[in-house]
């Protein structure tokens, strides 16, 4: 019998763990080492009841050898950012909503809050609304991200701003963390990926 949970793979069946060829279970493993863990203690759903990946894991494992390097490039941007965590929220909500990827923005609303945001603050993010409550730097990689998601171009002043407030390396650590979330946001809405939003 079909449940809620089946359909949170969006236009991907929800593959069985004990299905998986041997990348894409090398990769499932390492997911459940580190993403799913990660995800609990936040407080957001990546598996179903039967430890199947849900979000943007279930499409990654069609790809896993690539995916795998992805999340190379994850782990190492949260291991040297010079962002703080409040910033990341802010970069990582902000392409979310330009996306209206659902499942990002469910699931980085949890880590938001844990991270010190209030609701009202979340809730203009995630509608695409630049919060009066961001502290200075926060408003700052607000706006990068934002012109860098929508219009794709970074003027001389709002450089100038970002060069000031991160550093050089600053600023390419904003630039990584809004592409990684692009890619995650890109399979999120061309896979049609739900955030679950009801439980079985």
């Amino acid at each position: 019998m079909a449940t809620f949970e089946d359909n949170l793979g969006g236009r991907l069946a929800l593959l069985n763990p004990d299905d998986l060829k041997s990348d894409q279970k090398k990769l499932y493993n390492q997911l459940q080492d580190t993403m799913v863990p990660w995800a609990k203690k936040s407080g957001f759903q990546a598996t179903t009841f039967d430890d199947r990946l849900v979000g943007p894991f279930n499409a990654m494992l069609r790809s896993p050898l690539i995916a795998k390097a992805l999340m190379g490039v994850t782990a190492a941007e949260g291991e040297h950012t010079s962002l703080n965590e409040k910033v990341r929220q802010v970069v990582i909500l902000t392409v979310g909503a330009a996306w209206q990827a659902a499942y990002e923005l469910y699931a980085h609303t949890i880590v938001g809050r844990q991270a010190g945001f209030d609701d009202t603050t979340l809730q203009q993010l995630v509608a695409g609304q630049k919060p009066a409550t961001l502290s200075a730097d926060e408003a700052v990689a607000y706006d990068f991200t934002h012109r860098l998601t929508t219009t794709h171009q970074i003027d001389a002043s709002l450089y100038e701003q970002a060069v000031v407030t991160f550093g050089d390396k600053g600023v390419v650590d904003l630039i990584v963390l809004a592409g990684q979330y692009m890619t995650i946001s890109g399979l999120l809405n061309t896979f049609a990926v739900p955030a679950p939003t009801a439980t079985t």
